[in-house]
C-alpha cells in the first residue's frame, strides 16, 4: 500500500511538471533615473493571482545564480523578480570589486530603500501578483539586504537570509517589524561568526519580532552556491557548497513561505 501511495505521488510531481509553463523574461526598471535590469519569472499554467517574491542576488550582482532561484520559486507556484541592487545589470568579477559594489548598496539607507521599492513595486504591478501577499529571500549580500528591510518595518509579509550578514547600525526598534523572518545560516560561516548571530537574536527579541533562525551543521558562507567552491579555489575565500545545507534550507523556506501566506 505504501508502495501505491508512493507511486500514485510521483506520477502527480511528474504531471504537474509536465503541465506547468514557466515564462521568464529580463525585465528593465528604473530607480532615481539608474536603469535596473530584473528577470521575471512565473508559471502561466496557474490561472489567477498568486504571491511574488523578491530574490536579491549575492555581492557578485544579478546573475543566473539569481534568476535560477527566481525559476525554482516560479515552479512553486510564486511569481518572482530576480531585482538589480547595483544598476545596469553589473556584475563583479572579484571579491574587491563585489566588496565596492556592495558597501556603496549597504551604506547608504536611501539608496537601498529606493531600489528594492522600484522592484518591489513593479512586482505588485505584475498581473499575476496578489498584492496582499508578497516577501523577500536573499543571499549574502541580498540576505542583509532583506533584513534591513524588515527592521526598517516595510509592509512584506515574509522575509528569508540564506548566508546573509546579520550586524547593523540600524537595529530594529520594538515593534517595528512587520515581516516574519527566517535566517538559514552555515555553522561553519566565517565570515558570520556566532557573536553575530547572538547579537542579531538579541535585537529581534528586543524588536519583538517573529523570527527564526536555522543553523546546519558543516555548512560554510555561500552554502547554497554550487560555485562557491570555484570561488573558494580561486580567490581563497572561506566559502564552500554544501548540498545537504542547500536541500533542507530551501525546503525549510517552502515551509515558511506556506506558513506565512496563510496567515
Amino acid at each position: 500500500m505504501k508502495r501505491a501511495t508512493t507511486t500514485i505521488l510521483l506520477m502527480l510531481c511528474s504531471f504537474m511538471l509536465a503541465c506547468s509553463d514557466i515564462r521568464s523574461e529580463p525585465v528593465e526598471y528604473t530607480a532615481d533615473n539608474v536603469v535596473l535590469q530584473g528577470y521575471l519569472a512565473y508559471d502561466n499554467s496557474i490561472t489567477g493571482k498568486r504571491p511574488g517574491l523578491l530574490v536579491v542576488h549575492e555581492w557578485w550582482g544579478h546573475n543566473d545564480y539569481a534568476r535560477k532561484r527566481a525559476r525554482m520559486l516560479a515552479k512553486l507556484g510564486y511569481t518572482a523578480l530576480a531585482v538589480d541592487m547595483y544598476g545596469n545589470g553589473k556584475q563583479a568579477e572579484h571579491p574587491k570589486e563585489a566588496g565596492n559594489f556592495a558597501s556603496e548598496i549597504m551604506q547608504n539607507k536611501d539608496l537601498r530603500y529606493a531600489r528594492f521599492m522600484a522592484a518591489l513595486n513593479l512586482l505588485r504591478q505584475h498581473e499575476t501578483v496578489d498584492t496582499e501577499r508578497i516577501a523577500a529571500i536573499g543571499y549574502c549580500f541580498g540576505g542583509s539586504v532583506v533584513l534591513h528591510m524588515a527592521r526598517s518595518g516595510l509592509d512584506l509579509d515574509g522575509v528569508v537570509s540564506f548566508h546573509g550578514g546579520l550586524s547593523t547600525q540600524e537595529p530594529a526598534q520594538p515593534g517595528a517589524v512587520k515581516a516574519r523572518i527566517l535566517v538559514c545560516h552555515g555553522e561553519e560561516d566565517k565570515l558570520i561568526p556566532s557573536e553575530q548571530v547572538a547579537t542579531f537574536r538579541d535585537e529581534m527579541q528586543k524588536a519583538r519580532a517573529d523570527f527564526r533562525i536555522i543553523s546546519y551543521e558543516g555548512a560554510k558562507h555561500s552554502f547554497t552556491n554550487p560555485d562557491a567552491d570555484s570561488y573558494a579555489k580561486k580567490f581563497n575565500l572561506p566559502v564552500g557548497y554544501n548540498a545537504e545545507a542547500d536541500k533542507q534550507s530551501w525546503a525549510d523556506m517552502q515551509k515558511f513561505l506556506k506558513t506565512t501566506f496563510e496567515k
